[in-house]
């Protein structure tokens, strides 16, 4: 198994004490009590304030409007998660860096967002969906077979952290992909699993003559023509509504399209669905066709909590999206796509949030 040299590191060696290791233990059998004390650490603004400055526990209780009692359990049990720590002398809690980076990363603050909302109540069925091979999770919001096809009709609350989560990590590799997208000055370009259109409006606005074809379900091209209306180049966003999970449906065949743009797609199904989509993508495609992978390899991060977030992420789509797909390793996408009769010609590596474009080409 090929690993990026941090992640070999820390996934190969064992560097806790027994005490430690015990301490960990613990902190995992209490994981749920440990996220939920934080997140609300979060929304009722205690580590905020104690940004500013350190604050005893009667000012805690105040800024936050809540029971000294509340305050208290809020801070003794955020003093063992090592996010506060309080200056014994003046009875002050104030911020740890850990507490620091919860506030104000933007990464984690999405991630606690979109395991509240979307993951948390149904992981209670984890288990179930493991054994099941569905995600039984998602009935905790509705009967549909994968959370794609109930995506517009989930509680707004849901849909915002889903699509915040989703448009982190791919808006803040957009900058760094579209010069690879762009070289040799494509003229067509299919992006498939194009979602809200996010992607095409910043292709239509980098290259004034490109024509975008989004490939999606037809429930998601309806959300991207209501989020591209306004959009003054929405008249070359196109749309293809199909569902790709049936593998009768192909491609659009009269497209001819330069590149083939998937991001963040393939990684929503089972290999045997991947290579099944890669087998029809490879069949509209010519000698001169690239097709452009950009996904977020757990193996390819550079540094380890990317890894780390990644790999609990796959459990996301066991439980909640369609309980078949994961975060995947490079040397599985790599096999796939082989298999589909196309060959990787090059990885573009460390882009925005860990993400990799595979770039490939049919097999001659």
């Amino acid at each position: 198994m090929n690993l990026f040299p941090n992640i070999e590191k820390a996934y190969t060696k064992d560097p806790l004490s027994a005490k430690d290791a015990q301490r960990q233990a613990e902190f995992i059998a209490f994981g749920p009590i440990v996220f939920q004390v934080s997140r609300l650490m979060l929304k009722l603004g205690i580590l905020d304030a104690l940004r500013d400055k350190p604050m005893t526990l009667e000012q805690v209780a105040e800024k936050a409007g809540i029971s000294l009692y509340a305050a208290k359990v809020l801070l003794e049990a955020s003093l063992s998660i090592g996010t506060v720590l309080i200056d014994a002398q003046k009875d002050e809690y104030h911020l740890t860096k850990t507490g620091w980076f919860l506030l104000t990363d933007p990464a984690t603050r999405a991630n606690v967002d979109f395991n509240h909302d979307v993951n948390y109540e149904g992981f209670f069925r984890l288990e179930e969906s493991l054994k099941e091979g569905r995600p039984a999770g998602l009935e905790h919001f509705g009967p549909w077979p994968t959370i794609y096809e109930g995506l517009s009709s989930l509680p707004k609350q849901v849909q915002d952290s889903w699509f915040g989560f989703d448009h982190f990590y791919s808006d803040h590799s957009f900058d760094l992909a579209l010069p690879i997208v762009f070289a040799g000055k494509p003229r067509r370009i299919m992006d498939v699993g194009g979602n809200t259109g996010r992607f095409s409006q910043r292709c239509v606005a980098y290259d004034p003559e490109v024509e975008m074809t989004i490939v999606d379900l037809p429930q998601q091209i309806g959300l991207m023509k209501e989020a591209t209306k306004e959009d003054p180049n929405a008249g070359r966003i196109h749309g293809f509504g199909t569902n790709l999970l049936d593998p009768k449906n192909e491609f659009p065949q009269d497209l001819h399209p330069d590149v083939i743009w998937m991001s963040q797609f393939l990684d929503c199904f089972s290999e045997p669905q991947i290579l099944s989509i890669l087998q029809r993508a490879a069949k509209v495609m010519d000698a001169n066709t690239r097709l452009l992978i950009m996904e977020t390899f757990w193996d390819r991060q550079k540094y380890e909590p990317a890894a780390f977030c990644l790999t609990m992420t796959s459990l996301y789509f066991t439980v909640m999206a369609n309980g078949n797909s994961k975060m995947y390793h490079s040397d599985d996408f790599v096999r796939v796509v082989k298999e589909a009769g196309l060959e990787v010609v090059a990885i573009h590596d460390c882009l925005g949030q860990g993400h990799s474009i595979m770039e490939c080409k049919k097999s001659l």
